[in-house]
């Protein structure tokens, strides 16, 4: 009769490699999880010292296996996610996402020792805001009469009374430094020359949005589906913990 051992010890050894090869991968799972929390934790503090708040705060680690990456201690890439964040006006964004490219996490991360410090080479961060809520902003920071917003087929359209003559136009969101400026496109004729003037004066001061946190600098705002679409970068992004 032939003997068995030698199937017998190379199913054991596939068997401990297949085990081997779980735990390694559920340590990994269990470390990763760990520091996105502690990250998210660290976002969420410093965001608070600019007044902003959300609903949830997570983070997600990129890039292939944590545990290689963090023994090299950077990251690939993080993502940072704020649901339904608050500013210090009390508007509220649908969502506040920041891309992190190059992070530097050093390996106390997971130790939670105090004065932990991490550093990011490239961040870009993204805010969705609905008409609604620029509406509400319009609110707090100008003194136009009546007026709101809505998107009409791609594009940002004004509501507001000028003269005691209500107007709705089609406007361009454009940055000016922390405003929101609106350049007015077509109005139609029928409308008293000196009625569009004062119109396209009033919406060209903007609205004054809050400041971004971890001192983000706004550079572009478009329409984006049903939104407001402002898009900010962070120089020198650090976490501390």
């Amino acid at each position: 009769m032939r003997s068995r051992g030698p199937g017998r010890w190379l199913r054991r050894l596939v068997v401990t490699v297949i085990v081997l090869g779980v735990l390694a991968v559920a340590v990994d799972r269990a470390a990763e999880w760990a520091a996105e929390n502690r990250l998210a934790t660290m976002a969420e503090n410093q965001a608070a010292n600019y007044d902003v708040e959300a609903t949830d705060t997570s983070v997600e680690v990129g890039g292939f296996g944590f545990l290689p990456q963090l023994a090299k201690e950077k990251f690939s890439s993080v993502t940072l996610t704020m649901k339904q964040p608050t500013f210090s006006n009390d508007v509220a964004a649908e969502d506040l996402v920041v891309e992190m490219s190059g992070v530097h996490v050093p390996r106390a991360l997971l130790e939670q020792k105090p004065g932990t410090a991490v550093t990011v080479d490239s961040t870009a961060m993204r805010v969705h805001l609905s008409p609604d809520e620029l509406t509400k902003l319009a609110a707090r920071t100008t003194n136009i009469k009546g007026l709101s917003f809505r998107i009409v087929d791609g594009k940002l359209h004004a509501r507001l009374t000028v003269g005691g003559l209500n107007a709705e136009v089609a406007v361009t969101p454009q940055v000016k430094g922390r405003r929101i400026a609106l350049g007015v496109e077509d109005m139609s004729d029928s409308i008293p020359s000196v009625v569009r003037d004062a119109v396209k004066s009033q919406l060209a001061r903007g609205l004054a949005f809050p400041q971004l946190p971890f001192d983000a600098v706004l550079k572009q705002v478009s329409v984006e589906g049903d939104s407001l679409l402002l898009v900010a970068t962070v120089a020198d992004l650090k976490l501390t913990s």
